[in-house]
């Protein structure tokens, strides 16, 4: 089995470590509204200056958290493409769902709020340098499933034409589609019927690629 190598910011002061992990817990304890970056200051014992010159917003800084959140989820290639990927996007389902709902101890199944994600989706579109740091994120994350697919189709588990980019846009946009729109469950029963409706669906031939 290979484990695809983490992408992303590298880990690199203790600063660094000490401050995303006050900004998780802050963030589990308040929520996205209550979610001061002073106080993660604090919790980590640094000054409010060195906070501010690595994360200027708390939209900075909850990108970054979210990067350090994806970075513990492994992306592994054993060449089983439909067990990978249902693995990995379980992983991905249940972290959403856990963003969803932090700083909302009432929240129950009846609750479909999008909660963090769909602040930090508005944060993205409204600030141009928070949608860079957003779109920078899942450009380097994605790096790795889309490697996943591109090993997949070398193999011939998947069609010689197949776009990765294109087969991972319908097995992730599902996802984020019902979390921000349909407020779905997007549990793992979800995501194992995705995946094999989504390869079902590349791996028949159609009349037009023979």
């Amino acid at each position: 089995m290979t484990t695809l190598a983490r992408r992303g910011r590298p880990r690199s002061e203790d600063a660094d470590g000490r401050i995303l992990r006050a900004a998780q817990d802050l963030l589990t304890e308040r929520g996205y509204d209550k979610f001061a970056i002073d106080e993660v200051a604090a919790r980590a014992g640094v000054a409010k200056t060195t906070l501010y010159r690595r994360w200027p917003t708390k939209d900075h800084l909850l990108v970054a958290l979210v990067a350090r959140i994806q970075e513990e989820v492994e992306v592994a290639d054993t060449g089983d493409l439909r067990r990978d990927l249902t693995v990995y996007l379980t992983a991905v389902a249940t972290g959403l769902d856990r963003m969803r709902r932090v700083g909302r101890t009432a929240a129950g199944e009846a609750d479909r709020s999008a909660g963090v994600v769909a602040e930090l989706v508005a944060a993205a579109a409204r600030h141009p340098d928070v949608g860079d740091a957003v779109r920078g994120l899942f450009a380097r994350r994605n790096t790795l499933p889309l490697r996943l697919l591109d090993h997949a189709r070398e193999r011939g588990a998947l069609p010689p034409g197949t776009s990765s980019e294109v087969l991972f846009d319908q097995l992730a946009g599902a996802l984020y589609y019902r979390l921000l729109i349909t407020g779905a469950p997007i549990g793992a029963d979800y995501v194992e019927e995705l995946v094999d409706q989504v390869l079902t669906g590349a791996t028949t031939p159609h009349p037009e690629r023979t």
